[in-house]
């Protein structure tokens, strides 16, 4: 089946839903505030959790936004303290420091704009990793993760950018992929487009600019700054 682009012979087109999403503004640091669709990083997530292996990596190549963007507002309860790793480091010395969290103590209310009603169509394909041994091959990823898809399995429940916002997902076997932008060419700003983990000590986050043509994000030959 010819596809509507190149996905290099290795490549998959994946349907994902939910209700809701959330794929955080790195701007906005206690209230959060969600990007107008998903990101490259948070579909590059949501894949690895149908199929993951060290020898492969996702990347995504197009993003098909396939119901009309939609934000509300809600409220949650969330925990304004974290447990600190140096605090576990010394525990596990024995130093006997309390390290636990009282929900009741630190509970705290904060809004969140998220979306709603979510729909997208992702196109990725597989690049080996340094990991990857003799008998890997992208042939051989691409046959696990079509069966998977196919039976509906997954590593872990895969979600839309928070842990409370699951997804559901299927393989999306139809040349043609409808919008909700048919004809629109809707500019959304710089978003973020991933993480540079070439320096352990220095990860730097790579943004990108990224407009929907018809409805579509092309990540192909997109320029990523850092």
């Amino acid at each position: 089946m010819n596809y509507e682009g190149d996905l290099m012979g290795y490549g998959v087109r994946v349907h994902v839903w939910g209700d809701y999403a959330l794929f955080s503004r790195s701007e906005f640091k206690v209230e959060r505030c969600s990007y107008d669709i998903i990101t490259p990083s948070a579909a590059e997530g949501l894949l690895e959790a149908v199929y993951w292996h060290p020898g492969c990596r996702w990347v995504i190549d197009k993003i098909y936004v396939r119901k009309p963007i939609q934000f509300t507002s809600v409220r949650r309860n969330e925990i304004k303290s974290k447990v600190v790793p140096g605090n576990v480091l010394s525990v596990m010395k024995g130093s006997g420091k309390d390290i636990s969290i009282s929900s009741r103590e630190e509970i705290v209310q904060r809004a969140s704009m998220i979306l709603r009603d979510v729909d997208y169509v992702i196109d990725a394909h597989f690049e080996l990793t340094s990991k990857a041994n003799d008998t890997d091959n992208p042939g051989k990823f691409k046959d696990i993760i079509m069966r998977r898809l196919r039976r509906g399995q997954c590593f872990h429940q895969p979600y839309f950018g928070c842990r409370e916002f699951p997804a559901r997902f299927e393989l999306y076997d139809q040349e043609v992929v409808d919008t909700a932008y048919p004809d629109e060419r809707r500019d959304l700003g710089y978003m973020l487009y991933g993480f540079d983990y070439t320096d352990p000590k220095d990860i730097q986050p790579m943004f990108f600019r990224a407009v929907l043509e018809n409805g579509v994000l092309d990540l192909r030959d997109c320029e990523v700054l850092r």
